[in-house]
């Protein structure tokens, strides 16, 4: 049996973040997190590692996740942050990448004002040297900055690209075009994966299996069972459920689908997946 893994969740200190996101009414994630407050949820869903995933645009933030991860065994992999149009960003990279937990790099593109800044071409020695020492680019994006992420994705063949919470579509409002249509070009590309991670967020009252199905569906049918990988987005989970409520709702989505689930493709996309993708095993 693949290990499991939670392919999508973070951890922070609100000391660091000066002012920054999370605000104070949100009341449930408005506190420090840790692995001691993770870890009964990872072990009753029987998860064997997870992939910590930045949630400041700085160095300092990617320095403190890679320290939590070397002394947190089952926190096998990092996803950090540098800034892609940086003069020195390859550099960065090159340092970065030296540490054998980071697994990737994220820039935040969802809080960019500019929908199209990383088809930028000045992103490029970033992505080229992402892909020289073997880094994954986890794109955090909104449905809008899609077409964006496609044109960068088209000039980067060879940089393995994972979209986070499947790009957030917009199930509170029951809209699937045009995210659809774009989702659909990114699968078609070989490097791109997708997380099954945050939609519960992004689902507000329409948070039921029977409203998330139809998404999960197309991304079945456009990813299919090697290219999804599930994460549980926590403590932003706590907006809108529990660890061990998401992990068994997904199952169940996951069950329903046409065509069926193997066996073996569930252990796919809960775990096998993000092992190789992100270089776990």
């Amino acid at each position: 049996m693949s290990m499991k893994v939670d392919a999508h969740q973070h951890f922070w200190r609100l000391a660091d973040r000066q002012g920054a996101w999370p605000p104070p009414e949100l009341a449930a994630i408005y506190r420090d997190f840790g692995p001691a407050d993770l870890d009964d949820a990872r072990r009753t869903a029987g998860i064997d590692a997870t992939v910590l995933v930045q949630s400041m645009p700085t160095r300092a933030d990617t320095d403190w996740m890679l320290a939590v991860a070397d002394a947190t065994p089952w926190v096998r992999g990092v996803v950090g942050w540098v800034d892609f149009k940086a003069p020195d960003a390859p550099a960065q990279i090159e340092q970065l990448a030296r540490h054998p937990k980071l697994k990737g790099l994220r820039p935040m593109l969802q809080d960019l004002p500019d929908d199209d800044w990383i088809a930028d071409p000045a992103t490029a020695p970033a992505a080229e040297a992402m892909v020289r020492h073997g880094l994954v680019f986890d794109a955090l994006v909104l449905p809008r900055q899609l077409p964006g992420l496609l044109s960068f994705a088209r000039r980067h063949p060879m940089l393995r690209l994972v979209i986070d919470h499947a790009a957030k579509p917009l199930i509170a409002r029951g809209e699937i075009e045009p995210w659809q249509q774009d989702m659909a070009q990114l699968a078609a590309l070989p490097q791109v994966q997708c997380k099954l991670s945050g939609l519960l967020t992004e689902a507000g009252e329409r948070c039921d299996a029977a409203s998330l199905r139809p998404y999960v569906q197309l991304l079945w049918q456009f990813f299919g069972p090697q290219r999804l990988l599930w994460g549980s987005d926590w403590p932003v989970l706590r907006l809108a459920g529990d660890y061990a409520g998401w992990w068994q709702l997904a199952h169940d989505i996951l069950e329903s689908l046409d065509p069926a689930p193997t066996a073996a493709d569930v252990e796919a996309v809960f775990g096998g997946n993000a092992a190789q993708a992100y270089g776990l095993l």
